[in-house]
């Protein structure tokens, strides 16, 4: 009996000097060190695909994103998500972007560029194995009224990607319409009426406006303050179409009276107060 050891540049045999029920021992290996050397080159000069996602916010009159490159069919998304997992309550949204045409070198480093930001950091990017948790840009624009033009570049100057996330995708996502539509336009008043007549009157804005991170926040929050039960919250988190999650949240609510309007509306209020500034509803207190 032997051991074949089977390695890219070949294969060796060793000799077996011991045989149990479960297990042959080698008492002297000698598998070749240049299967180590190889290996460690290997890791160093592979081509692999791969995928590049952008976490974005808007606050204020910036936007701030965060741009991974990750490998794809690999742990490395789930690893950024659960990184970002905190973030998406604060504002920001989850954009996956085109992935290069062709295959990049694993371990090379990219440039990130984007004419219209104020600032990148760090400036470069690195492609890093699977097992390592990936790294990001962070890219500031004192513009939310643009387009959002970005690209990567090789050591070699030759630019590896490129995409463009157009002012509406980011603004819609982000619910952030009032803080790029509302410059310089006087403010407008707020809505009257009980909060059931409130919430009623702004469904079909909440349904186009809100995004997805803030329905799942305040799905959560609906169940904390007991205007939903677990199995209302089950049956509507398994929604996987956007539009469609926040009708049934809305209708589901108003179909409960003035005192859960009143409670969406306030959890609403501490979610996205630029959505309610936009919608023009206000917190109301909620009736006792």
């Amino acid at each position: 009996m032997k051991i074949l050891h089977v390695e890219e540049h070949g294969v060796s045999l060793e000799e077996v000097h011991e045989v149990t029920r479960f297990h042959a021992k080698i008492l002297h290996p000698k598998f070749s060190s240049a299967s180590v050397v190889l290996k460690y080159i290997a890791c160093w000069n592979v081509d692999v695909h791969c995928d590049v996602i952008l976490y974005l916010a808007v606050k204020r009159s910036t936007v701030i994103s965060r741009l991974y490159l990750l490998l794809r069919n690999s742990t490395q998304k789930e690893a950024v998500q659960e990184r970002e997992k905190g973030q998406l309550s604060q504002g920001y949204s989850e954009f996956l972007l085109s992935s290069p045409n062709g295959s990049l070198k694993l371990n090379n480093w990219f440039a990130l560029k984007n004419p219209l930001s104020t600032s990148i950091n760090p400036e470069k990017i690195q492609l890093l194995p699977a097992d390592t948790t990936p790294s990001c840009c962070k890219m500031i624009m004192g513009n939310t009224g643009v387009d959002i033009e970005m690209e990567l570049i090789g050591d070699d100057k030759r630019t590896v990607w490129r995409d463009m996330l157009r002012t509406d995708e980011y603004i819609t996502e982000t619910h952030s319409t009032s803080a790029v539509l509302g410059a310089g336009r006087p403010a407008e008043s707020s809505l009257t009426g009980s909060a059931e007549q409130q919430l009623r009157s702004i469904r079909t804005e909440f349904v186009k406006q809100v995004s997805r991170p803030v329905l799942d926040v305040l799905l959560d929050g609906l169940l904390q303050h007991t205007v939903i039960n677990q199995e209302e919250m089950e049956s509507v988190k398994v929604i996987a179409e956007r539009t469609e999650k926040a009708r049934d949240i809305i209708d589901m609510v108003l179909r409960k009276g003035t005192e859960s309007c009143s409670k969406m509306i306030n959890l609403l209020g501490e979610l996205d107060p630029c959505l309610c500034s936009l919608l023009q509803i206000n917190s109301v207190g909620v009736p006792t």
